[in-house]
């Protein structure tokens, strides 16, 4: 890559994987089943919690694949902004895509834990791994509702942020990160 190339837009893959993360974080936060042990795993609910352990496996691949892109792509330039901005949006980034990592591992070590296998769409069943503790899965469980409630939470202010460089700086952050035809869309007047 040449060091002096300068871009002020994200590669198209970068910007696939990260929408196609953010929707896999939405589904699986919509389809996630919730609640006490026995209503996630009522036989009524199969369907529904295999549609969220595949969508968090998804977001678990998504973002270990998104992880190595960022080590061979570039990023767009750094647009000009206070230095708390630049500290918090970087702080930002890297604590959801640490999320992206902890709630899927959260949610595999408390099913283990708790005896139940990982049971994805398709009929692919992955046993535990570990040897059951009740007590322990139980608090990994809600820790992963909790993480889950964080993310939405943190990918809503990482969206208001976004927009604010939109309508408010108007320095071109959002578009740096839309297709271009959205892009060209977006340009506020």
């Amino acid at each position: 890559m040449n060091p002096s190339l300068t871009t002020n837009r994200y590669s198209k893959t970068a910007m696939s994987l990260h929408w196609l993360s953010a929707l896999l974080v939405v589904a699986a936060f919509i389809y996630g089943p919730g609640g006490p042990e026995l209503r996630v795993y009522a036989a009524s609910r199969d369907f529904e919690r295999q549609l969220h352990e595949t969508l968090g496996m998804g977001v678990f691949a998504l973002t270990l694949l998104r992880l190595a892109w960022r080590c061979v792509d570039h990023a767009p330039d750094a647009v000009p902004v206070p230095r708390w901005m630049a500290l918090s949006a970087t702080a930002t980034k890297w604590l959801l895509m640490a999320l992206m990592l902890a709630l899927p591992l959260t949610a595999i070590t408390g099913a283990w834990l708790q005896g139940h296998p990982l049971t994805l769409l398709g009929g692919l069943v992955i046993p535990a791994r570990i040897a059951a503790s009740h007590a322990l899965g139980n608090t990994f469980a809600e820790l992963h509702g909790w993480l889950g409630d964080a993310i939405l939470w943190l990918a809503g202010l990482h969206a208001t942020a976004a927009i604010y460089h939109h309508k408010i700086l108007r320095d071109g952050v959002l578009a740096s990160m839309l297709p271009l035809r959205a892009a060209a869309r977006s340009v506020p007047r």
